[in-house]
C-alpha cells in the first residue's frame, strides 16, 4: 500500500498579532480539518481585538516567491486569499495562481471588524479584474457584496442577485454572500454555483464571537476542497465548522472575541475524555463496593463527569452511567453503558456548579447518613448543607431549576467537596460527593467510607 499524501492548502493573507484572524486563523482551520497548511505571506498588521494600528506590506514579488517555492517543493491542492492590500500584491498573487493553476478561494477582505480599512481603492479595481476571474469560489459579506456588484445588499433577494450579477460579471463559478449583514432573523448564506442557488441558515449567536470568522468560513471551504470535496460540499460542510467555531468563540480581549476553529476537535475528544473518566471511577467503586453498598440508594447511585465548562452547557455535555449503578443482591452492577446524557439530576447539578464558577466537573450520590457527613466533617473535607425545605414550590416542581437553586445556596466561592440535604416532601434525602472529575469524587467517597 502507498503511502497516505496529506492535502495541503495554502493562505495567502496578512498576519494578525492578535492571533484571531489572518494567516493564523486559516492555519488552525487547516489543522483542525485534517489538511496541511502553507502560508504566503502578504503583510504584517499590528492589531488586537479592537483596533489595526499599523499595517506593513510585504513586496509583490516576495509574495509571488513564496508561492512558487511552496507549489514546486510540497505542492497545493487549493488556496485561499484573505488580506491583499494593494494592487501589487494581488497581481503577482494573479501570476502565481494563473501560473501554477491551483484552484482558488477568494476573501475579499476590505474592512476588519475593528473597521479599519484592510483594502486600499486602487486594490479593488485589481481585485476585481485580475484576482476574481481566476476564483473558483468568493465569499463576500454583504459589504463587499454591494461593492462588487454596485448595488445595496439588504435582504436575501438582494444576496440572491448579487450572487449572480458577481459570478456573470466577474466569471466565478462560485459565489457565497454571506448572510451575518442581512436583514433576516436568520443568517442565510446565498451560494451561487453552475447556474443553481443553494441556502445554508443557521440561528443567529448573540454570545458567539466573529473575530477571524470570515478568515476561518473562506479557510474552511479551501481545506475541503483541497481534500476533494466539491464546491457544494464544501461551502455546506464550511457552514457547519463556522457556526461551532463563532458559538464557541474564545472570550479574550477587549473588543471582538475571535472564532474557535478548534472546537470541532476538542469538544468531542473532551466527550472522550470525560466517558473513559467516568469508566474508571465506575471501576474503583466496583473494587470498593463493600463499603459502597449499604450507602447505595434504593433507587441506585450515578457517577458524572463534565466536559471542560468552555464547552458545557447541557446534560448531553456530562458523561454518566446509563440506568445508574444499582444493588442486585449483595453486589453492585452498572446498569446501562457509560455515555454522555446518561445522567439527568446529578449532571445538571455539575452544570449548575459550574455555572457558579466552581471547577467542581464530577459527582457521585449517595443515600444519606448523618454518620456519613459527620465523618467527612472529621476528615477535612468542606460539608455544605442545604434545606430543601426554604426551596420555592415552582422550582421543586422543575428538575432543572432545583438543581440551579442548590447550586446557589452555596455561600462563598470555594467549591464544597459534599453536599447534603435531609430531604422533603418528595425529594429523598441525598448525599453528593464533588470532585474536579468523576475519578476525584470516588476517591473522595472511598476515602470518607474507608
Amino acid at each position: 500500500m502507498g503511502l497516505y499524501r496529506i492535502p495541503v492548502a495554502m493562505t495567502i493573507a496578512g498576519s494578525d498579532s492578535g492571533g484571531g484572524a489572518g494567516i493564523q486563523a486559516d492555519l488552525k482551520t487547516f489543522s483542525a480539518l485534517g489538511v496541511y497548511g502553507v502560508v504566503a505571506l502578504t503583510s504584517i498588521t499590528a492589531q488586537n481585538t479592537y483596533s489595526v494600528t499599523a499595517i506593513h506590506d510585504l513586496p509583490g514579488r516576495m509574495v509571488y516567491e513564496q508561492i512558487r517555492v511552496v507549489y514546486e517543493d510540497i505542492g497545493v491542492d487549493a488556496a485561499k486569499t484573505g488580506m491583499l492590500s494593494n494592487s501589487e500584491i494581488i497581481n503577482s498573487v494573479a501570476e502565481a495562481i494563473r501560473e501554477f493553476n491551483i484552484r482558488l478561494v477568494v476573501d475579499p477582505v476590505m474592512v476588519a471588524k475593528s473597521g479599519a480599512r484592510l483594502l486600499r481603492e486602487d486594490a479593488v479595481d485589481a481585485l476585481k479584474h485580475k484576482l476574481l476571474p481566476l476564483a473558483q469560489v468568493v465569499t463576500p459579506n454583504a459589504l463587499e457584496a454591494e461593492i462588487l456588484a454596485g448595488f445595496k445588499v439588504e435582504t436575501i433577494e438582494d444576496a440572491v442577485k448579487a450572487a449572480r450579477v458577481i459570478s456573470e460579471k466577474y466569471g466565478v463559478p462560485g459565489v457565497v454572500v454571506k448572510g451575518g449583514h442581512l436583514k433576516h432573523p436568520e443568517v442565510v448564506d446565498v451560494l451561487y454555483y453552475d447556474g443553481e442557488l443553494h441556502y445554508f441558515k443557521s440561528p443567529r449567536y448573540p454570545h458567539g464571537c466573529f473575530h477571524g470568522a470570515g478568515c476561518a468560513y473562506s479557510a474552511a471551504i479551501a481545506a475541503f476542497m483541497a481534500r476533494g470535496e466539491g464546491i457544494v460540499n464544501a461551502v455546506k460542510s464550511a457552514k457547519e465548522f463556522i457556526d461551532l467555531a463563532i458559538d464557541y468563540g474564545i472570550k479574550i480581549g477587549k473588543g471582538h472575541c475571535p472564532v474557535n476553529p478548534m472546537a470541532i476537535l476538542e469538544i468531542p475528544a473532551l466527550k472522550c475524555r470525560a466517558i473513559e473518566n467516568v469508566e474508571r471511577a465506575v471501576e474503583l467503586l466496583l473494587e470498593n463496593q463493600d463499603i459502597v453498598i449499604p450507602h447505595t440508594p434504593e433507587v441506585g447511585l450515578n457517577i458524572v463527569e463534565a466536559i471542560d465548562p468552555r464547552y458545557a452547557r447541557s446534560i448531553n455535555d456530562v458523561a454518566g452511567v446509563e440506568g445508574r449503578v444499582v444493588k442486585a443482591g449483595s453486589r453492585l452492577v452498572k446498569v446501562g453503558p457509560v455515555r454522555m446524557g446518561g445522567s439527568s439530576h446529578l449532571a445538571r447539578l455539575v452544570l449548575a456548579l459550574l455555572r457558579r464558577g466552581f471547577t467542581t466537573r464530577g459527582a457521585v450520590n449517595i443515600k444519606y447518613s448523618r454518620e456519613v457527613v459527620e465523618r467527612a466533617g472529621r476528615k477535612g473535607f468542606k460539608v455544605v448543607f442545604i434545606d430543601r425545605t426554604r426551596e420555592p414550590l415552582e422550582l421543586k416542581k422543575a428538575e432543572s431549576g432545583s438543581m440551579e437553586w442548590i447550586a446557589l445556596q452555596i455561600p462563598g466561592y470555594e467549591a464544597p467537596d459534599l453536599i447534603y440535604d435531609t430531604g422533603d416532601v418528595g425529594k429523598e434525602p441525598m448525599i453528593r460527593i464533588l470532585g474536579k472529575g468523576a475519578i476525584e469524587a470516588v476517591e473522595k467517597l472511598v476515602e470518607i467510607l474507608d
